[in-house]
């Protein structure tokens, strides 16, 4: 069983955004037009968009992001002109259909791989709010109510966009780092093919035979949606299970699991907070104290150490005591993850200015021996994708 991960636009639906966009953006200033002077309003919105995909905080969502823009730029604020856009996306959004085309060789993609047992979620670039997205995977006619999507991301629910390969570390968190084969596929080489390498996942191009490869990076295998499940057959499946080494995946899983934690526990009442899967598993509010804890205690000492001493020795901690030591169940689960997401941000600012000689770093660990920086901190993630995975499981 393979998950894919199926770009929409230009792969499942043809819908160039050259000629997509511009429909777009007249049709949303034009509903707004009584409130903000249309060309302003574009030239905020264009902005605002490039910030979404710049901006690497992970405690904002893409929404928040975009609202910290585009809304201020225009002296509005998003509760006194929601009905307009609602309108916009209700009435006036369904008419740039017309600019899309359905491609009948993706529905039967998503249809055979479906039924052959392989799992399928729409890894779509999410800038856009969740019914523009489930409009246009309509239009492609793949409908959310009709397809068992694995997930479908819209900027209410993810913290990053692509090109950053934390959009798609952020993808797999939010699945509970599912284990087994994982290709990305899509038609854009910048956008979908190397951010998804650099993770460490398999791609595959969708694209004509006479198309160039740009790089960077060896040419990954490409073709046809019609000839991507034969291709996948003749794969092993090792080939396809994704291998998160390379300092770009550490980074990207570090950035990924505040965001995903952030989504996976929107919504979460107190009850459920506090609430024990089975009385020898952890609760959600547990699992973020440990998170907490073992940040602040364990891993932001032992990288300063590592970065400000030659070859120093790391000892051994046992940890999961705490949770009972310390009583993780009566302390508040929100506070613990704003406090978790501040220790990861700080962690991310000396991981991110990383020289490359620093990754080889020497050290001496108790338990793995003589070991590199760039071990420790795969361990770190190893640590994350663990607990996330738990996290999903216990909600």
């Amino acid at each position: 069983m393979t998950l894919l991960l199926l770009d929409l636009d230009d792969t499942l639906l043809g819908n160039h955004m050259d000629s997509f966009l511009p429909g777009y953006l007249k049709g949303l200033a034009g509903r707004m037009a009584g409130v903000a002077d249309p060309n302003k309003l574009i030239k905020s919105l264009l902005e605002a968009t490039e910030h979404m995909t710049v901006d690497t905080q992970p405690g904002l969502t893409l929404e928040q992001k975009f609202d910290s823009v585009f809304f201020p730029a225009l002296g509005l604020q998003r509760k006194d002109v929601q009905p307009l856009i609602d309108t916009f996306y209700r009435e006036d959004f369904p008419y740039l259909s017309a600019a899309t085309t359905p491609r009948p060789s993706g529905q039967h993609l998503v249809k055979q791989a479906l039924e052959r047992g392989d799992q399928v979620a729409i890894a779509t670039n999410p800038l856009f709010p969740r019914t523009a997205i489930h409009q246009r995977l309509a239009w492609a006619g793949l409908p959310v109510d009709q397809i068992d999507y694995m997930l479908v991301p819209s900027y209410e629910s993810f913290h990053f966009a692509k090109p950053n390969p934390a959009f798609f570390a952020e993808f797999l968190a939010q699945l509970g780092w599912p284990d087994g084969p994982v290709v990305m596929v899509g038609d854009d080489p910048e956008q979908d093919i190397e951010p998804a390498r650099q993770l460490g996942l398999a791609a595959y191009w969708i694209t004509a035979p006479s198309t160039l490869w740009p790089g960077p990076g060896n040419e990954p295998p490409r073709g046809t949606l019609e000839d991507l499940l034969p291709w996948l057959d003749n794969q092993p499946a090792t080939a396809l299970t994704p291998e998160y080494s390379r300092p770009a995946a550490l980074k990207a899983i570090l950035r990924s699991t505040p965001a995903a934690l952030d989504t996976l526990l929107a919504g979460c009442s107190p009850t459920d907070q506090i609430r024990r899967p089975l009385p020898s598993e952890w609760s959600p509010a547990e699992i973020l104290c440990h998170l907490r804890d073992v940040e602040v205690e364990v891993n932001l000492p032992r990288l300063y150490k590592v970065l400000e001493n030659s070859n120093p020795f790391i000892a051994g901690q046992d940890t999961d005591r705490w949770v009972d030591e310390r009583q993780y169940i009566l302390q508040d689960c929100m506070e613990a993850q704003e406090a978790f997401l501040q220790a990861r941000v700080e962690l991310l600012d000396q991981v991110d200015h990383l020289a490359d000689e620093d990754w080889e770093r020497p050290l001496r660990h108790a338990i793995f021996g003589p070991t590199r920086l760039l071990e420790m901190i795969s361990i770190i993630t190893g640590h994350d994708r663990l607990h996330v995975r738990q996290m999903l499981e216990a909600l």
